[in-house]
């Protein structure tokens, strides 16, 4: 064949792409189960950071043990203070035939709410206990996400932890700073009557310092109101779904 002719250059760049895309999906399959991996671990650990176990005081924990820091030592780690997990109906019941650990909230949220499964995991640490949810919702651009933590009593936030796509950085997405995250801590999801709120997140907060506890506030980011009222909506859109679940807890005490 005469490799000058057009036949021949289209002939060679045809074999050169079907070559190359081979190598890509073998390359994409070769790598797959480290990215699972890495999703699973980024998510143990933002489960367990809720609770107050950051990855820093998970290194120290690994490092007195004679332990590296890795994806081995996580799971060890979230297997021993997260004693139970499960994935709820709407009505409060447990879906036996669903591990909460494998739902996809971004996936979940999209079904009819009778259809949707709502995990909750339940941990154990220094003699306490805490009840840890995943959230999901909208910012201004694109999802945000992220995991609570509430305090044996079921109201009380022990910890929260966010993610987004797309904020704006310097506004929306200082949403996964550590001083918005430490403003949710100590606040309430039920007002001084027992009626489920939720929290909001609001500019102008009559405490804008978050002194007060019992308000269901917290302050709202300057400049990033659209995403804070995201952050409100995913709250309390999220948290409602487990409350036939608390109302059964309780129940039981």
């Amino acid at each position: 064949m005469d490799r000058n002719s057009n036949t021949y250059t289209i002939l060679f760049a045809s074999i050169v792409v079907v070559v190359i895309g081979v190598l890509l999906s073998l390359a994409a399959m070769g790598l797959k189960p480290m990215q699972e991996q890495n999703i699973r671990q980024e998510k143990m650990t933002d489960i367990m950071y809720t609770i107050g176990l950051d990855k820093e005081n998970l290194t120290k924990k690994a490092e007195a043990e004679g332990l590296k820091f890795n994806y081995k030592t996580i799971e060890k780690y979230f297997k021993k203070y997260f004693v139970k997990q499960y994935a709820l109906k709407a009505d409060g019941s447990v879906d036996e035939n669903v591990k909460a650990f494998d739902i996809k909230m971004k996936t979940e949220v999209k079904k009819p709410v009778e259809k949707q499964r709502f995990p909750i995991f339940i941990a154990e640490q220094n003699g306490k206990k805490y009840y840890v949810i995943p959230l999901y919702g909208k910012g201004l651009w694109d999802d945000i996400w992220g995991y609570i933590a509430l305090e044996d009593d079921l109201n009380t936030v022990k910890g929260i932890k966010f993610g987004h796509k797309g904020e704006t950085p310097g506004l929306g997405a200082e949403i996964t700073k550590k001083w918005f995250e430490n403003e949710f801590k100590g606040e309430k999801i039920y007002d001084n009557n027992g009626t489920f709120k939720g929290i909001t997140v609001l500019k102008g907060n009559k405490d804008p310092k978050n002194t007060d506890k019992e308000d269901n506030e917290v302050d709202a980011i300057s400049g990033a109101t659209l995403t804070s009222n995201g952050v409100t909506n995913m709250l309390q859109e999220r948290l409602k779904h487990y409350v036939p679940f608390f109302n059964k807890i309780k129940n039981k005490k």
